[in-house]
């Protein structure tokens, strides 16, 4: 079986899109999830703390 540059270019592209695609959708899931929300909010309240 063999490829043409244009179907692996093809294919490539389209996996690089899926595999960013969840890439950022675990992100996005981890930052939002309820239970990190405290972690965050101390995260967030470090550069206003006094030394």
């Amino acid at each position: 079986m063999d490829f043409s540059y244009e179907q692996v270019a093809a294919f490539a592209q389209q996996s690089g899109l899926l595999y960013f695609f969840l890439i950022f959708s675990a992100i996005c899931v981890y930052a939002l999830w309820p239970k990190n929300k405290a972690k965050f909010d101390h995260a967030a309240q470090i550069p206003l703390e006094e030394d």
